[in-house]
């Protein structure tokens, strides 16, 4: 009966979400700008600079990078959205370019049709329409500021309140701030690493002649938000134009940069600087971006492993619900979390050493 409780509430939250997305999205957004721009935040009030002076220029520093990206990326997100049709054209044709060379060698592709249900031009498509979703909430940038004006200004203040409230000496209190810095930190470092995957993929995509290489800057850094998923679909709409714009060869070049630079910042950047134990599984990533691009659309798919993730780090800070947040993780997290795994022994540790009986003395 319990349990049949807690999947009623859960429904009726996840319900609620959806009907509240024109809200929801724009919150969580400003949200997620608030945890992002505590750290510079904090790092002002420590060299003392007064509250709302530090939040100002933070804000200032925010809004100049906005504008600075509005300016570089959306001209060509506009003149990528133009071209669109004629990319998905030329794409159509490769493709069956491609179907009739494989006959040519023997590979029966009869079917003609197949190209009608599996359409690589559906891929850029997609894209297109997920960064015009996204540029539609960002039309609501007032709100979005407002709001991330008020959670900073109420974050100063909200430990006094929290200490009034619970006492000083509380676990409780203690608790949340650990749990605050852990996820400050990992949205920080994650945003840093994701800025660098971001700058890596532009300079390599704009060496290789690939057009727009701002804009498929931008949807990298984005989407290295998404671990393991994210690089992959991130890679699909530069390697497919840089196969429409050249040839395949050129394109081999552009997959390869994707795959240097996410399994750089990915697989060794990463994990030393945020620890091994902080990951979520291939299977939960997955999930969380099916779940919540259902819940929230496109900003939701962006936003699914921070919100995930934030919800591992929440849930491994108590001891009741940290056997959750070990089955969300990765092994690495399994490893650091039992230090102590059985190890198969060797052989030479395996053969027990045999005692040495005495000498006799004849």
């Amino acid at each position: 009966m319990p349990m049949l409780i807690a999947v009623a509430s859960f429904v009726i939250v996840v319900a609620g979400m959806r009907a509240a997305e024109p809200v929801l999205v724009p919150f969580l957004l400003s949200a997620f700008l608030a945890i992002i721009c505590s750290a510079p935040l904090s790092w002002l009030k420590r060299k003392g600079v007064p509250t709302g002076v530090a939040v100002v220029i933070v804000l200032v520093g925010i809004m100049l990078i906005g504008l600075v990206i509005a300016v570089l990326v959306g001209t060509s997100l506009q003149d990528f959205s133009n071209a669109l049709p004629t990319y998905q054209a030329r794409l159509q044709e490769e493709t069956a370019d491609l179907l009739t060379w494989l006959s040519k060698l023997g590979i029966d592709v009869s079917d003609q049709g197949l190209i009608k249900y599996i359409n690589p031009g559906a891929a850029m498509q997609l894209f297109a329409s997920t960064f015009t979703g996204f540029r539609k909430v960002l039309t609501n940038v007032f709100l979005i500021v407002l709001t991330v004006i008020f959670i900073l200004l109420e974050a100063s203040s909200f430990p006094d309140k929290l200490r009034a409230a619970l006492g000083e000496a509380t676990s409780s209190f203690a608790g949340l701030n650990k749990i605050t810095d852990s996820i400050k930190r990992y949205m920080a470092i994650k945003t840093l690493t994701s800025l660098a995957t971001g700058i890596l993929v532009a300079i390599w995509l704009a060496v290789l002649g690939v057009d727009y290489p701002m804009l498929w800057g931008l949807l990298a850094f984005l989407l290295n938000y998404v671990p393991n998923i994210g690089s992959i679909i991130a890679a699909v709409p530069a390697v497919l134009l840089a196969f429409i714009q050249f040839n395949a060869g050129i394109a081999l070049f552009a997959l390869l940069g994707y795959v240097v630079v996410n399994g750089l910042v990915g697989s060794v950047i990463e994990p030393r600087v945020m620890g091994r134990g902080v990951g979520l599984s291939a299977l939960v990533v997955f999930l969380s971006l099916v779940f919540w691009g259902w819940v929230l659309g496109p900003v939701g798919m962006l936003l699914s492993v921070p919100l995930t993730m934030i919800l591992k780090i929440i849930l491994e800070h108590d001891e009741d619900t940290r056997w959750i947040a070990i089955l969300l993780g990765s092994k690495a997290s399994v490893e650091v979390a039992i230090p102590d795994l059985p190890k198969t022994p060797s052989n030479n540790s395996a053969r027990p050493e045999q005692p040495t009986s005495p000498q006799n003395d004849v």
